[in-house]
Order: C-alpha cells, then structure tokens, then sequence
C-alpha cells in the first residue's frame, strides 16, 4: 500500500491501483501556492472518503468530481446526499458493518467532533474510516478526541497504520494520540491534522520523540512525500 501526504488531513491511498483520496483540503490550504493548479500534481482519483462536513475536509469535492470522471464519494448519508443533490456519484454509508469495494472493505467508525458544511447544512455524524484489505488494516480515524470505542478497531484485524490527528485544540494532541495508538495496538502511527494553522502547531521532533518513548513510529511527511506501508 502507498500513502502520500499532501498536508492537513488529505492523504492519497493506492491499494490495487485504485487512488483514494481521503478528505481533500486543496484550494483553500495555505500550504499550496494560489498559482499552481494542485490538480496538476495529484494523480487520478477513483474514490473520495470524507470523515466529516467541515471546510477544510470537503472544499475540493466538487472541483474534483468535475475534473476526475467517475469519482465515487463515499461519506455518512447526510454528506453523501449533499453531494448527490449536486450531480456527484455517491455511495452513503453511516456506522454499521463493513461494505465492499474493488480496493477491499470500508467500515465507517466512531469519532467524537462535529459536521457542519460552510453553508450551515448539517453534516451527519462524524467518522472515520477502517479499511481492510489483502495488502493488510489501515484505520484513518478523523478529526475527533480520543474516545474508548477504538478499543474495539484491533478485533477486526492488526492495523498496519493509523492515521490519527496530532495538533490539538479541535483534535486529539500528542498525549491522547499516544492513548489512542495503546488502544488501537498500533505501533506505526501517521500524524495528520498539524501546523496547518497557528492553533494547531506542534513540535515536530518532541511529537516524535514522545512516541518514540512509549514504543511507536510517529511519521510526518513533507507535502507530498510517500510511504510504503
């Protein structure tokens, strides 16, 4: 399985050739230059997951469903109905059993944060994703705080990574996500949801360092730099 980071939350998967992108946060990222079209430097999309209805999750759905034929959607019903009504091919899924797809199968997972789209339209009920696959578990938990449920992801199989939030204030911090890998069993961690923001920033060595203590790998990528898991 390859994973690129691109900042923020948004991440790319490629499991059997298929690109998924996980929650895009392009346009209105102050870590892209204005003057560069991202589109140009991603490559083809086949599947959007998206976690929850804020902004900085959802802003590039519709640009990219435009731009990318054949893109499918997959989120809870309330963000997966938005974008239908929208002319974008969905697929709503809300917490329940897994689904299967071409890349393996998706179960969407408790998070403890908040929906809401820009325009005020409620956003359903916040998750995140777990994904098992023959190339192994990958469990993207979207923005939330640590909650007791991820006590429950090891029992669906040995997680290969975790994607977990990091930078605090609206997310789990260092500490909780340290917490939230001893409940998860997971001992490779990719940290998302950082120093995109001043609110949000962190100490990138500590961070690591800290994990790095209690027995596990904290990876954070450079903008579009790439892992192999």
């Amino acid at each position: 399985m390859k994973v690129t980071f691109f900042s923020h939350s948004t991440c790319i998967l490629e499991i059997h050739e298929k690109n998924l992108l996980i929650d895009p946060f392009f346009s209105g990222n102050p870590f892209f230059d204005k003057k560069i079209n991202f589109l140009k430097i991603i490559p083809k999309i086949d599947y959007i997951l998206l976690t929850h209805a804020h902004y900085d999750h959802v802003c590039d759905v519709e640009l990219l469903s435009r731009n990318f034929h054949n893109i499918l959607v997959i989120s809870n019903y309330e963000i997966s109905n938005y974008f239908c009504k929208k002319g974008i091919k969905t697929y709503g899924i809300n917490y329940g059993s897994f689904t299967s797809f071409p890349f393996g199968k998706l179960k969407y997972t408790w998070a403890a944060h908040s929906s809401v789209f820009n325009d005020g339209t409620y956003g359903g009920n916040p998750g995140g994703f777990l994904l098992q696959t023959d190339e192994g578990n990958i469990y993207i938990s979207g923005d939330t705080s640590v909650i007791y449920e991820m006590n429950l992801i090891p029992n669906f199989g040995k997680l290969k990574l975790s994607i977990l939030p990091i930078g605090g204030r609206y997310t789990m911090d260092i500490e909780e996500a340290i917490i939230a890998s001893d409940f998860l069993k997971s001992e490779k961690i990719l940290g998302v949801h950082y120093n995109t923001f001043e609110d949000i920033r962190i100490d990138k060595e500590q961070a690591k360092k800290r994990f790095f203590e209690k027995g596990k790998e904290l990876i954070l990528l450079e903008k579009g730099k790439t892992i192999y898991v």
